[in-house]
C-alpha cells in the first residue's frame, strides 16, 4: 500500500483570486525559491512535501506534523463547476478543499454556491480570506507568514482585519459552520480555520500549505491509501484534439496505476460505456524543455496516482468531460461499474417530474442530490444540451402537472435545432452555470405559480357580504325585486345568493347599475340599484332590512383552513354575525372552525 498526495480544489467567487492563488502557489516565485521541486501536471501542480517543508520552514515543526503525506496535489480547474464535474464513485474527486474569499468584498452567489457543494460532498475545506494587502494602511510584506506581517501592522489595521474575519465567521456560522482564525482554532476536526492571505505579495500562503498538509495527514490518511499495481482509477477532465497526436483526453488518476497499451472503459455522451486501447501516456514537460525542444509533452510508460495526464488512443470524440476512466481487467466488470455509476445518478423514468440536464455526471449528481433534498420530483436527469426529445417529455410532465413543465439546464444550451420547438411550447428553462440560482428561480417561479392559483381560488369562493335595503327606495316589488341598497361589507356579485336574518333564502342578485351603468361588482360604502331574482319585498325583506350573501358551508371552512388573514375586519364582523343566523337553523354548521 502507498499513500498518494491529497487531491486539492480551490473554489470561490469569481474574481476572489482562485486563479491568482493556484498561479502563486506552482509559480515563478516559490519554483525559482526552491529550485524547481515543483512537478506541473496536466489539470494539475503537484508540490512535494520536501518543498512544502522549505518553503514553511518552522512553521511545520510548530504543528508537528509528520512525514507521511508526499505532498499536495492541486488540480489547476478552480472552481465550483470543476469541483463537481471532477468526481470519482461515491464522492468528490478532491479530498480537501480550500474556499477562497475576498476579505473585503465577503461570500458572493459562488461563495454560497461552493459552499453547499463541499457540505454535499462533506469535503474538509479551509478558508483563505484573499487580498490583505487591500485593506487601507496595510503594509505587504513578501512571500512572509501571516502572523509575520500581521505583527507588523498599526493596531487600527490589525482591527480593521479582526473585524473582516468575523464577519466571515457570522457568515460561515449561519451557514451551519464553527470557524475560528487558523492560530485560535481548538479543535481542527470541529472547526474551519480562516486563513487571511494575499495572493498577490504570497503573504499567508506558508500557512496554507502547512494547514492543508496537516488536515491530511491527521484526519485523511486512510483515505488516500492506494493500490499502486491495482489497474488505474481516474476522472476525464476534458476532450480536445492535439495537433500531431488527434483526439486526446486530459485526465486525473486517483488510484493504481496506468500503462501504455492498457484497454479503457470510458463513458460516451449517449450514456454507454466505449472502450479503447492507449496508445500514448503523455506528460508535460519542465517549462525550460519545452522551450528549447518546441514540444510541449513527453511520453511515458507508466503513470502511479495521483496523476494528471493526457491520453491519446482512438475512438475518443464521443467520452464526455466528467466520464469515469477504468482500466478493464478480468478481475473487475469495469464496464457494468461504469454503468452502474450513470445510473446511480441520471434518472429516467414514467414518473412525474421535471427534466433536468448538465454538462457532466458530476454536476448531474450535484443537482440531483440537491433536488432531491428539497423534495422537488425529477422525471428525467441526462447530459448534454437540450434537445426534441427533451421539450416533447416536459412537455408531457406539463399536461401532467403544470409545475413539473420546466427543464433545469445546468452549463448547457439548447440545440440550435430544437429551438424552434422550446419557442412553440409552454415548457420553462431555467439555465445557467450556478446551480442554487437556477434551482432558486425554478422555486420562484413554483412559488408564483401557486400564488397565482391561491388567488385564483380564493377569488372564485364565496366571502362574507351584507348589504341594507335603503327605505323609500323600493322600485319594483317581484319579479325580479328592485330596490336601492347600501353595501355595508365585503364585495357584493352579481349571481350571488343572499339571506335574510333569518337564514331563510331570499334570491339572487340578478343585476346592480349606477347611473345606468351595469356593475359587476360592488363594495363597502357604494350605493346602487339591485335587482334580486326570485324576491318579494314585503314577504322576504323589508326595507330597512339587512341581507346576507350566502356562503356555503364548504366556502367557510376553505375561509377558516387558509384565507382568514386574508379577510378583511367588517368581513369578519360579517362573517360572525352570518354564522350566528346560520346556526339558529343548524347548530352544528360550520363547527371547528374560526369562532370556536
Amino acid at each position: 500500500m502507498k499513500i498518494r498526495s491529497p487531491i486539492v480544489s480551490v473554489l470561490g467567487h469569481v474574481d476572489h483570486g482562485k486563479t491568482t492563488l493556484l498561479d502563486y502557489i506552482r509559480g515563478s516565485t516559490i519554483a525559482d525559491k526552491e529550485a524547481g521541486g515543483i512537478t506541473q501536471h496536466i489539470g494539475a501542480t503537484e508540490i512535494p512535501n520536501d518543498t512544502i517543508e522549505d518553503i514553511c520552514g518552522n512553521f511545520i515543526s510548530k504543528l508537528a506534523i509528520k512525514d507521511l503525506i508526499p505532498g499536495l496535489f492541486f488540480i489547476d480547474t478552480p472552481g465550483h463547476a470543476a469541483f463537481t464535474s471532477l468526481r470519482k464513485r461515491g464522492g468528490a474527486l478532491a479530498d480537501l478543499a480550500v474556499l477562497i474569499v475576498d476579505i473585503n468584498d465577503g461570500f458572493k452567489p459562488q461563495t454560497f454556491e461552493a459552499l453547499n457543494i463541499l457540505k454535499m460532498y462533506k469535503t474538509p475545506f479551509i478558508v483563505v480570506a484573499n487580498k490583505i494587502d487591500m485593506i487601507f494602511g496595510w503594509e505587504s510584506h513578501e512571500n512572509a507568514s501571516f502572523k509575520e506581517s500581521f505583527n507588523q501592522q498599526a493596531q487600527s489595521v490589525k482591527q480593521e482585519l479582526e473585524n473582516k474575519v468575523y464577519e466571515i465567521v457570522g457568515t460561515l456560522y449561519k451557514e451551519g459552520f464553527q470557524s475560528e482564525r487558523f492560530d485560535r482554532v481548538s479543535n481542527f476536526a470541529s472547526q474551519i480555520s480562516i486563513i487571511p492571505i494575499s495572493a498577490k505579495s504570497g503573504e499567508g500562503i506558508i500557512e496554507v500549505l502547512a494547514m492543508l498538509l496537516g488536515l491530511a495527514q491527521e484526519y485523511l490518511t486512510e483515505q488516500l491509501e492506494i493500490h499502486e499495481d491495482a489497474p488505474a482509477k481516474g476522472t476525464v477532465l476534458e476532450i480536445k484534439e492535439e495537433t500531431g497526436l488527434g483526439m486526446t483526453i486530459d485526465a486525473i488518476i486517483y488510484d493504481g496505476v496506468l500503462r501504455t497499451n492498457d484497454e479503457l472503459a470510458l463513458m460516451s455522451s449517449s450514456n454507454e460505456v466505449l472502450t479503447t486501447n492507449i496508445r500514448s501516456i503523455l506528460r508535460p514537460l519542465p517549462l525550460e524543455e519545452m522551450r528549447d525542444s518546441k514540444k510541449k509533452f513527453k511520453k511515458v510508460d507508466e503513470v502511479v496516482a495521483a496523476a494528471g495526464i493526457k491520453i491519446a488512443a482512438p475512438n475518443l470524440d464521443d467520452v464526455v468531460s466528467g466520464s469515469p476512466l477504468r482500466v478493464v481487467n478480468e478481475e473487475e466488470d469495469v464496464k457494468e461499474e461504469i454503468l452502474k455509476e450513470i445510473e446511480d445518478i441520471t434518472i429516467d423514468t414514467e414518473d412525474e417530474g421535471i427534466l433536468v440536464k448538465a454538462d457532466t455526471l458530476g454536476s448531474l449528481e450535484a443537482i440531483v442530490k440537491l433536488l432531491k433534498e428539497l423534495n422537488i420530483p425529477i422525471r428525467s436527469a441526462d447530459i448534454g444540451d437540450v434537445n426534441r426529445r427533451d421539450i416533447i417529455n416536459s412537455s408531457i410532465a406539463l399536461e401532467e402537472d403544470d409545475a413539473h413543465g420546466a427543464i433545469i439546464a445546468f452549463n448547457v444550451g439548447v440545440h440550435p435545432n430544437s429551438l424552434e420547438d422550446l419557442n412553440k411550447s409552454d415548457v420553462h428553462l431555467f439555465e445557467g452555470d450556478v446551480i442554487y440560482q437556477i434551482i432558486e428561480e425554478y422555486e420562484e417561479w413554483i412559488k408564483q405559480k401557486e400564488e397565482a392559483k391561491k388567488k385564483a381560488f380564493y377569488d372564485a369562493i364565496v366571502k362574507p357580504a351584507k348589504f341594507m335595503v335603503l327605505p323609500k327606495l323600493i322600485f319594483r316589488q317581484s319579479k325580479p325585486a328592485i330596490v336601492g341598497i347600501e353595501s355595508l361589507s365585503g364585495t357584493l356579485k352579481q349571481g350571488q345568493k343572499l339571506v335574510n336574518k333569518n337564514g331563510e333564502i331570499v334570491g339572487s342578485i340578478a343585476s346592480m347599475e349606477d347611473k345606468g351603468e351595469t356593475l359587476p361588482d360592488i363594495t363597502r360604502g357604494q350605493r346602487v340599484a339591485m335587482a334580486i331574482k326570485d324576491a318579494i319585498v314585503g314577504k322576504h325583506f323589508e326595507e330597512g332590512d339587512e341581507l346576507f350573501v350566502d356562503v356555503p358551508e364548504k366556502h367557510y371552512k376553505f375561509i377558516e383552513r387558509e384565507f382568514k388573514d386574508k379577510l378583511t375586519e367588517d368581513e369578519f364582523e360579517t362573517l360572525y354575525e352570518f354564522l350566528e343566523i346560520k346556526r339558529k337553523q343548524e347548530p352544528d354548521w360550520g363547527r371547528f372552525g374560526l369562532f370556536e
